[in-house]
Order: C-alpha cells, then sequence, then structure tokens
C-alpha cells in the first residue's frame, strides 16, 4: 500500500479515536433471509457468480515452477490450473477428451505432461494431446479436436484469475480485463509486492452454513467485543473500521490497539500495514487478508445444491521460505491462531445462524450503518444476480 494511503488512513482511525466514530453506510440494511435459504437464488448465484466470472484461484508462488499445477472443483466444474515450459499459466477443464475422467488431481509438479489414469490418454501443459495408447484403434481422429477445453486465465500482481466457464462455450474467444475487473484495485494488491511471497501450508473447511455468511464472518468488528472478548478483543478495536468499496470488490481495515505507538512518530515512520488486519473480498468468494508479516487467502464455494452447505479453502502464506524447524513452529502457531478464532468462534456462531434461519423467526436481517463493508457485499450479490 503506498505510503501516503496509509497516512491518510492513519489519521482517519485517530480521527474515529477521538470522536468515538468508525466508518458508515449511508443507510441501515436488510437483506431477505431467504437469500441465504433459497436453493433457487443458489442455483442462480453459481452460474452469475461462480460460473459468470472471473475467480482468484491461486497465487503466483503456488504454480512457481514450470510443470507445476493445481486442480479445484469448488466452482462447480472441474478446473485445471498449471504453468507451462514457456512461463504461462493456463486453465484447462480437468477432463479427459476420450472418456471423461480427470487428467490431474490434487497439486504438484508433473514435467509436463498430464496422463488419463484410466486409459492413458497424455496431454501436454498447453493441453495437447500428444499420446493415445493403441492409437490404431483411433484411425482419424484429429488430436487438435481432443485437446483439454481451455478456460480463460490471467496472471497479474500474483494472482491468478480464472473464469470457470463450462464447456459448450467458445471460451477460447474469452478473455479476462483483470485491471477493468478489478475497478482501480490492481495497484494497491501489486504494492504488496505478492508474487514474492511464498505457500506456507493449506487447510480444507466445511462447515453447515451458506457461502455468504462465511464471507460475512470477516467484514464487521461489531462483534469483536462480544464474540472475541478473550480472543482478538485485546488486540483490536472493538466496532472501527474503514472502508472502501472498489467496484464489486471491497477493502476492510481493522486497526490494532497499537497504532497508539504511532501518535508520538512522524508521519513518514507511520506504517498502518504493521498496525491493522487489511481484509479484502475478491468479489465474489475471496477473502484476502493482509497481516503484519503474512497473508491468508479464504476461498469460498457452495457445495453442489445445498444451499446450507461450504468448503472453504484457506492457503496461508509467508515472506521467506520456512526451512528451520522454529520458522516451521512459528508460521504454524500463527496459523492455528487464524484457524482457532474463526473455527471456535465464528463458525458455530454462523451454523447457528443458518439453523435459526429455518425457524421462520425473521424474514430479514438487519445490518447498521456500522458495517459498511457487509451492507457492501451482500447488496453486491443481488444487484449481480439483477443484471
Amino acid at each position: 500500500m503506498k505510503h501516503q494511503t496509509q497516512i491518510e488512513l492513519t489519521r482517519a482511525v485517530f480521527h474515529h479515536l477521538a470522536n468515538g466514530t468508525t466508518d458508515r453506510a449511508a443507510e441501515i440494511y436488510q437483506n431477505p433471509v431467504a437469500h441465504y435459504t433459497s436453493a433457487e437464488r443458489l442455483v442462480r448465484e453459481k452460474t452469475e457468480l461462480f460460473l459468470g466470472r472471473p475467480l482468484m484461484m491461486a497465487l503466483t508462488c503456488q504454480l512457481r515452477e514450470p510443470g507445476a499445477f493445481i486442480t479445484c472443483d469448488g466452482a462447480g466444474v472441474p478446473v485445471l490450473l498449471t504453468r507451462g515450459e514457456d512461463g504461462v499459466v493456463r486453465a484447462f477443464l480437468n477432463v479427459c477428451r476420450h472418456r471423461g475422467a480427470r487428467v490431474a488431481m490434487g497439486c504438484g509438479v508433473n514435467h509436463n505432461r498430464f496422463q488419463c489414469p484410466y486409459h492413458g490418454w497424455t496431454y501436454d501443459s498447453a493441453g495437447y494431446l500428444v499420446a493415445v495408447p493403441d492409437k490404431h484403434s483411433f484411425e482419424g481422429i484429429d488430436r487438435s479436436e481432443h485437446r483439454l477445453v481451455s478456460l480463460p486465465a490471467v496472471e497479474r500482481n500474483g494472482l491468478i484469475w480464472v473464469q470457470a466457464t463450462p464447456s459448450g462455450i467458445d471460451v477460447d474467444s474469452m478473455s479476462i480485463d483483470i485491471d477493468r475487473t478489478l475497478a482501480g484495485l490492481g495497484t494497491e494488491l501489486q504494492s504488496f509486492n505478492i508474487d514474492t511471497f511464498h505457500h506456507h501450508t493449506s487447510r480444507q473447511l466445511r462447515q453447515k452454513m451458506n457461502w455468504k455468511l462465511v464471507v460475512d464472518t470477516f467484514l464487521e468488528p461489531y462483534h469483536f467485543g462480544i464474540l472475541h472478548r478473550h480472543s482478538i478483543a485485546p488486540i483490536f478495536f472493538n466496532n472501527l473500521c474503514l472502508f472502501q468499496a472498489f467496484g464489486p470488490h471491497l477493502r476492510v481495515i481493522y486497526p490494532r490497539r497499537s497504532i497508539e505507538a504511532l501518535r508520538d512518530r512522524p508521519e513518514t515512520e507511520w506504517d498502518l500495514v504493521h498496525h491493522s488486519a487489511m481484509v479484502y473480498v475478491l468479489f465474489p468468494n475471496t477473502v484476502f487478508v493482509v497481516q503484519a508479516d503474512h497473508f491468508e487467502v479464504w476461498r469460498i464455494f457452495p457445495v453442489e445444491d445445498k444451499v446450507d452447505e461450504t468448503v472453504i479453502f484457506l492457503d496461508f502464506f509467508v515472506p521467506e521460505p520456512a526451512t528451520s524447524q522454529s520458522a516451521i513452529d512459528h508460521w504454524d502457531r500463527n496459523l492455528e491462531l487464524v484457524t482457532g478464532v474463526v473455527s471456535d468462534e465464528d463458525f458455530p456462531t454462523g451454523e447457528g445462524i443458518q439453523f435459526g434461519f429455518l425457524s421462520g423467526a425473521q424474514s430479514h436481517v438487519t445490518y447498521g450503518r456500522n458495517e459498511p463493508a457487509l451492507a457492501h457485499f451482500e447488496n453486491t450479490v443481488t444487484v449481480s444476480l439483477e443484471q
């Protein structure tokens, strides 16, 4: 983040502290409970948001070397991401063109070949069909018509974006204008030098609540002083945030109490990144958290047609590879703190909310003006489905 931006935002924090205020939305926002319980709405969300928009699928460091690959089914179709021998990241439907089996599982490095485990049809990292066992039985097929189906993909500022468009659409004619998609946020993301970080570890979680409730978890500090009174409340200010929208995306900043130490220092020494947690929602489903010394990336997907079930992929990134046991232990403790607060406090509460929605106790939920990021996210989902 540019230092001048950090200065301006830090001034805003001190202003709020002096006046007992926070960034506020223009008005109270009411969100229908049906938005979290409707199976019909979930179908539209999956079609319009998860298949119809670019999704942040990985960081550059997860595909650093040629032949590295990652698979993901979260968007509703099987996706294969890989870096070719030419250094270019490409995305494909993870579907063999012979009988439809997956050509890759999990993640790793495959030395420029993907072989179907069913009959051995083999593809290179550019998706071309390069080997067919018993090729004489397939005499006359056009290999160029049996390459892996491409998906639009782009790598920028250390982030890799994919539009998980299903087969049957001419994806080769599609491209992702990521600068337009990010609506001005790209420059700020670039300032964090994301491409220099290293993947430390990953976790996968499943929760019994709507995918939007999981995103909601990260979007307001109004609950810090109550739900997190014994965990992070002593670290962060309760009910204080700075909010800014970037088109459909957003940034919400939670100042740490340690920011008070900056009052007696010249503005040239102010470091807001070190004294806050910066949460970015890369719409629709990625929560990118910038901490003082690491990144957390939460990618959140609905599970099949289950409106009340979510799968979460948490990736943890550090500035230098953890090569010693002490470094590994240090980052593992950081990760346990993060997952402990969210898994032990936030998510059980969210699952209780989801269950309560079925009781008929209320027709809508209400977001106060002190929850601007939450209102922006939920309203953007609704507006996106109406367009």
